[in-house]
């Protein structure tokens, strides 16, 4: 991954400029090395795994990207089951200028879908209503990830920030204005070393090899 998880009290801001299109960028932090944490996506599912005790320092999950410079209003996902809410793992990490918010399943009560997938909806309306035992995101957002930290695997859907349902952007650009407002920092194939690198190689049509 890229830009770091934030794990525990470890903080790492992610600094994409507002404007950048909204996608999940799955990952995992793994300083040690354990292989243990694992983040995939597919058919609309983000699954996680952290197979190693929750005291290893290893999240896996993915960063929020696009909305720097906005204010928070909501934020949800949906879990496979209600068993796959631990503490407060899954959450979303909200990092704003007022600070870092931590946003987990427990702290709002679940809505249970028909077909047993259960939905953790975080506005602040249901943190007040689930006795506001965290504080709602103030200020503006200056990085959003959902993870788990503590050991287990969570199946998240419907992964939703201000009303925006997530997902991984393309792997490849296809457009100049895909590069723009940080979102070069976003492709995998190639990845990109500025906006410039990724606009070249649009608009040759991949014959000018990225420099990243």
């Amino acid at each position: 991954m890229k830009r770091s998880l934030i794990v525990a009290a470890a903080v790492v801001a992610l600094a994409l400029a507002s404007g950048a299109a909204a996608a999940l960028v799955p990952g995992v932090y793994d300083p040690g090395n354990t292989g243990c944490p694992k983040a995939s996506f597919a058919n609309g599912v983000l699954h996680l795994e952290k197979n190693c005790p929750t005291s290893t320092n290893a999240a896996a999950g993915a960063d929020i990207t696009g909305f720097t410079g906005q204010t928070f209003t909501s934020g949800s996902f949906t879990l496979a089951s209600t068993s796959q809410c631990q503490g407060g793992s899954p959450r979303l990490n909200v990092v704003t200028t007022n600070g870092l918010f931590f946003l987990g399943c427990n702290n709002v009560t679940s809505t249970i879908n028909a077909n047993g997938t259960a939905t953790y909806t975080f506005t602040a309306a249901t943190i007040a209503a689930a006795g506001n035992q965290v504080p709602f995101p103030t200020g503006t957002i200056q990085s959003i990830e959902v993870l788990i930290d503590v050991q287990g695997t969570a199946d998240l859907s419907n992964i939703t920030v201000n009303g925006q349902v997530q997902v991984p952007a393309p792997v490849t650009p296809t457009s100049k204005d895909q590069c723009k407002h940080g979102g070069w920092k976003t492709f995998t194939n190639p990845a990109f070393k500025n906006q410039g690198d990724c606009v070249s190689f649009v608009a040759t049509g991949g014959k000018n090899p990225p420099n990243g």
